[in-house]
């Protein structure tokens, strides 16, 4: 069911959408005491973005972390949902960037998903801290539901964000409620585990499921087990693209 989508809160238009999830990411040269209104660039009609689309397409990156593992077994097709639910313009494939890179502040939300155990660099961990302070949005998935991955990520985000651990989300939040009401988590198998996040200065930053929000129904290439995934992890997967945007 379509919310808060309508509301006065979204009065922007698809390319405005993307502008400002691209400014309050941080481009390079942004500091953290600039206003949003600085930052946001205007709007050329034919530019193109890093991922090679117009300006005014939202476009989401496929993380690249740990040196080589991928974030390859999470499935793009929300992004097709939120175009025919929504008033964004999304492409509708994700683009593969590297963690460290400076092209992760191109993006307004970024997906992390892996099975096995993993440890950042450095490097990785700066970027993506850096990442999240000035604005942007990551969504992490364990694949398969890995406990292994799962202890990994829980380890790399209190040694990112140690002075504000993950929490779990309550039901009524507005990542359940921007476009579709979400009740419940429904999952494949025994009772799903709450969602965990990452608030920075009262603004959801990071968003981790550990039964999985991958949709590996819909994946191509991978193993589609899927563990104890969300079953309505694209209506998840879609609120939370519209509260990157509009949050």
């Amino acid at each position: 069911m379509r919310a808060a989508i309508a509301n006065a809160r979204w009065k922007r238009s698809a390319a405005a959408a993307v502008a400002i999830g691209l400014a309050t990411a941080g481009l390079a040269q942004t500091t953290s005491d600039t206003t949003t209104a600085d930052r946001t660039p205007s709007v050329v009609p034919d530019a193109k973005q890093s991922g090679g689309e117009p300006d005014g397409i939202v476009q989401v990156a496929n993380l690249v972390y740990a040196g080589t593992k991928s974030s390859r077994c999470f499935a793009d097709h929300f992004l097709v949902k939120a175009a025919k639910e929504t008033e964004i313009s999304t492409s509708r494939r994700f683009h593969a960037v590297k963690l460290a890179g400076e092209q992760i502040y191109e993006f307004p939300l970024l997906i992390m998903t892996g099975e096995g155990d993993f440890r950042l660099s450095d490097g990785e961990r700066e970027s993506l801290r850096r990442y999240v302070e000035r604005g942007g949005f990551l969504l992490a998935s364990a694949g398969c539901s890995s406990t292994e991955w799962d202890r990994a990520f829980r380890r790399e985000m209190a040694v990112v964000f140690p002075d504000h651990p993950l929490s779990p989300i309550e039901m009524d939040h507005p990542i359940f409620h921007t476009v579709y009401d979400i009740g419940e988590l429904g999952s494949k198998h025994s009772t799903a585990q709450p969602l965990v996040g990452v608030s920075l200065a009262g603004r959801l930053g990071v968003v981790y499921s550990p039964d999985g929000l991958n949709d590996t129904g819909h994946t191509e290439g991978c193993c589609c087990c899927g563990g104890n995934e969300l079953r309505n992890a694209i209506e998840i997967n879609v609120n939370i693209l519209a509260y990157a945007l509009t949050y």
